[in-house]
């Protein structure tokens, strides 16, 4: 799309010179002027229509099939009545089911009073967090220098047999729950969450929790700060363990990514679980939360009612919005599901609610951050996110493994939010290798937001792999990774996986987008928020903050709607005081309808029809939101007035990274090195020449690397640092990367085995392709082997399969292999391609043919040899 107003930066063509004067400007230029606004203008139609279409389609085949399905099942109930009046049976049946209506009211009447008990005492309590394992506080943020309402809690593991004894050296696991208007505690909210998935595998859990109400003069880079000193905290805790895994869930997960970014020497991998990053992005027809700060105002909305607040934020307001996304499942569905299933629902109703209806405050300062740094101004992805003045947060920076989870079935953070932010950040995936880092994704198909990290049978799937994989992850080359879990079997605690990464483009992400011109409109908003910030800061602040004090503040939070539902349908409410019970008797003289009760029937198929009565109102009241924000926004002129806030940031060539200090270290080096490095390189060389890889030498690739000496030996760090070196030496250097070989491999006892291990990993000779087959003979000229002529079919590396005797003896220490976790464990992960990774420190030597791995002293009757660190 040509944009005629992108024109106005300087040195693109004349027409800023036309601007800047008007007799210059010919009929020709004119008429090209015009006709370039009716382009833009066209677009806009374009654009749009292409969003009525996917919205009338998507209410067309939806409400289409439902409505069918509820005459079918209307017809069929009547029938019964019909039936019932025929055979004498209709009052009896209007008996039982009234009778069983009646129960059913009062039960349900009475679970909504213990919600409300339930709210009042977790308000009462401080609005603890809802984890359902038992804890103890490490450290609390209102001490720090920095003082913050953050704490560091760890998780006590429960006394079962669905968990393993925790081992202190094993790599810990800290878990940043989303601070969005909810309480802390989803992650550890089901045994099949995160939390669960950990303890049971023995690691160390650590929780990072946060209380109601925010410390006076709060910031996020206080929040940040503390984060940074919880996890030098459990490093501390556990000094020999890897480093610990970071999890962000949802605004968690940005969280994570400040974290990481501006401390990248204490994390290991990062999981980002539905965190929305790039925030503007989403598929035109689908996504209308993000239309939010166009059509309903930008950063002056959390000023004001901040300022309603006396400085503080209500998060029940957020909530508020959340439950607005889906009113047929918020307002109704769920209270029907509660009457209709009254005998069973109680329990699974109240731990949610109770979750659900524990709203937390945010300084202003917080809000209006993560409002006009993320949500409206989308800055982080364009690397203009400061948490202090003077500070850029740079997502580059991280050089931890970077592991996302997305979800199609996701309506607040769509796939596009949590993944658009790698293509704004990296020119492409050569310079995700170049700079060392590992970016490994998931899409799902089906499961929403809040069960990418509650119980879910999906996302609990997931989170499983990932936990006992990340080793695996670690020995990744750098480089885009889409992860796949193809298939797994047995039971909990010994269950196998197929896991497979498959090397991707750039390409590959921008084709789960329907395209970037829709996000062009955002900047305009970003501009108009600013600008109204800025007027609301110094035209109407004064004037509301003069009306607000403490206790009116104090005085709106309790009285807010959702706060006041609660309140009113608690013991409180004197009207309810006969309620209990009445609710006693009637669970002893229950008696619920049959369940082919035609009136049962009815009031079923009546719910159903109702509840999709209101999601046409949320689809038709989504596509209007839609179309009056391009209506607002995409108009050519608007497209012109954000310009200066369209997204994008610089991103440099190839060229230009060869001047980065790794790079012109590593080719410093090309000549150092031993058996690991050789090894390495010359798979990358492979891999480069092939240009694709198949699954079953990935897994071969996966087995040298993670599980054959000398490499298993290698402390994570070294085999990182060895992947990125000899990664960085190909890319810059590929011709003197092969002819330099032979000074890595100083014997022919090497020369055979690296030979014979890097002609494992292709597999059988018919099946490399030409380019594959021309490197391996160079490799074996360059090494002065004779020519490749036979298969290698067995992996050299293992003894009594090769000539892996012959190799040095390693001090590392060789534990035994666990089920699940440990990357040699029973799971077939597939692993793509090897190709550099940076690490943090480098090797003490270059030039022994392998690396040692610092030996682990045992602690006494800990079984820690019998078990790998993963």
């Amino acid at each position: 799309m040509k944009d005629i107003f992108d024109a106005l930066e300087k040195g693109q063509n004349e027409f800023l010179n036309s601007l800047n004067d008007a007799t210059a400007w010919t009929p020709s230029e004119r008429l090209t002027a015009l006709q370039a606004q009716g382009t833009e203008l066209s677009n806009l139609a374009d654009l749009m229509g292409r969003g009525l279409t996917k919205h009338f389609e998507k209410i067309s085949a939806d409400h289409k099939g439902r409505w069918q399905l509820g005459l079918a099942d209307m017809g069929k109930a009547v029938g019964d009545l019909t039936k019932a009046q025929q055979d004498g049976s209709l009052f009896d049946a209007w008996q039982s089911y009234w009778k069983d209506a009646v129960q059913r009211s009062v039960l349900t009447m009475d679970v909504l009073r213990q919600r409300g008990d339930i709210f009042l005492e977790h308000e009462e309590a401080g609005c603890p967090p809802v984890l359902i394992y038992d804890y103890d506080v490490v450290m609390d943020g209102s001490d720090l220098p920095r003082p913050c309402n953050y704490m560091l809690l760890r998780i006590k593991p429960p006394k079962d047999a669905g968990h393993r004894d925790m081992k202190l050296w094993k790599r810990p696991y800290i878990i940043i729950d989303p601070r969005a208007g909810h309480g802390a505690g989803i992650g550890g909210f089901k045994p099949d969450s995160q939390v669960g998935v950990a303890l049971r595998d023995g690691h160390p859990v650590y929780f990072v929790a946060f209380r109601r109400m925010p410390e006076k003069g709060q910031t996020l880079a206080d929040v940040t700060h503390a984060e940074a000193t919880f996890v030098r905290k459990v490093m501390e805790e556990h000094p020999e363990a890897p480093k610990p895994v970071v999890t962000g869930n949802c605004q968690g997960g940005w969280a994570t990514l400040l974290l990481a970014a501006t401390n990248p020497d204490l994390t290991g991998p990062v999981i980002l679980n539905g965190a929305p990053v790039s925030t503007w992005a989403g598929r035109v027809g689908e996504n209308p939360m993000r239309y939010n700060g166009g059509v309903l105002g930008g950063t002056w909305n959390a000023m004001f009612y901040s300022d309603l607040g006396h400085g503080v934020f209500d998060g029940a307001d957020i909530v508020q919005n959340f439950e607005m996304l889906n009113p047929a499942r918020n307002y109704f569905g769920k209270y029907y599901d509660l009457y209709a299933k009254v005998d069973t629902e109680p329990q699974r109703f109240l731990e949610f609610e109770r979750w659900w209806g524990g709203y937390f405050l945010l300084n202003e300062a917080e809000m209006k951050w993560i409002v006009e740094q993320l949500f409206v101004g989308n800055k982080l992805a364009k690397n203009e996110a400061q948490l202090e003045p003077g500070r850029n947060i740079d997502i580059k920076q991280i050089r931890a493994p970077i592991i996302a989870f997305a979800s199609f079935g996701d309506n607040i953070t769509p796939p596009q939010q949590a993944l658009n932010w790698i293509i704004d950040t990296y020119t492409d995936e050569r310079e995700i290798a170049i700079r060392g880092q590992r970016i490994i994704y998931m899409v799902h198909d089906q499961v929403g937001h809040l069960g990418i990290f509650v119980s879910s049978k999906i996302a609990k799937k997931e989170h499983t792999e990932v936990t006992s994989t990340l080793k695996t992850i670690e020995a990744l080359a750098p480089g885009l990774y889409e992860m796949s879990i193809d298939d797994y079997e047995g039971g909990l605690l010994d269950r196998e996986f197929t896991v497979s990464f498959h090397e991707r483009t750039l390409e590959d992400l921008k084709a789960l987008d329907d395209g970037r011109d829709d996000e062009i409109p955002f900047a305009a908003v970003a501009r108009t928020s600013e600008q109204q910030a800025e007027f609301y800061d110094v035209c109407v602040r004064p004037f509301v903050q003069a009306g607000v004090t403490e206790q009116s503040a104090d005085f709106r939070r309790k009285t807010h709607p959702l706060r006041a539902q609660r309140t009113m349908m608690s013991s409180l409410n004197p009207m309810l005081s006969g309620l209990p019970e009445m609710a006693e008797k009637i669970k002893e003289d229950r008696t619920p309808a049959e369940q082919d009760n035609p009136f049962s029937e009815l009031e079923r198929v009546g719910a159903a029809m109702f509840e999709q009565s209101l999601d046409l109102f949320r689809d038709l009241r989504d596509t209007w939101y839609e179309n009056l924000f391009y209506s607002i926004w995409g108009s050519p002129y608007m497209r012109w007035f954000g310009r200066t806030h369209q997204p994008g940031r610089t991103l440099k060539r190839k060229e230009d990274l060869r001047s980065l200090p790794p790079v012109q270290a590593a080719l410093m080096h090309i000549e150092e090195g031993g058996f690991c490095e050789a090894v390495i390189r010359m798979l990358i060389l492979l891999a480069d020449s092939r240009g694709n890889v198949r699954r079953d030498r990935l897994e071969r690739s996966a087995r040298v690397l993670t599980q054959d000496e000398p490499f298993k030996s290698l402390t994570p760090d070294a085999r990182s640092f060895i992947l990125q070196e000899q990664s960085l030496i190909v890319e810059f250097a590929r011709d003197k990367a092969v002819t330099t070989l032979p000074k890595l491999l100083k014997t022919r006892q090497d020369r055979e085995l690296a030979s014979k291990v890097v002609r494992y990993v292709p597999g059988a000779i018919e099946e490399m392709t030409p380019h594959t087959l021309e490197m391996m003979q160079r490799f074996q000229d360059v090494l002065d082997l004779p020519p490749v002529s036979d298969n290698v079919t067995e992996d050299p590396l293992v003894k009594g399969k090769g000539v892996a005797s012959d190799l040095p003896a390693f001090d590392a220490p060789k534990p035994k292999e666990e089920p699940v976790s440990a990357p040699s464990a029973p799971q077939k992960a597939a692993v793509a391609k090897p190709a550099a990774r940076k690490s943090a420190a480098k090797p003490a030597t270059r030039k022994s043919s392998a690396r040692k791995a610092p030996a682990r002293k045992p602690a006494a009757n800990t079984g820690k040899s019998q078990e790998p660190a993963e």
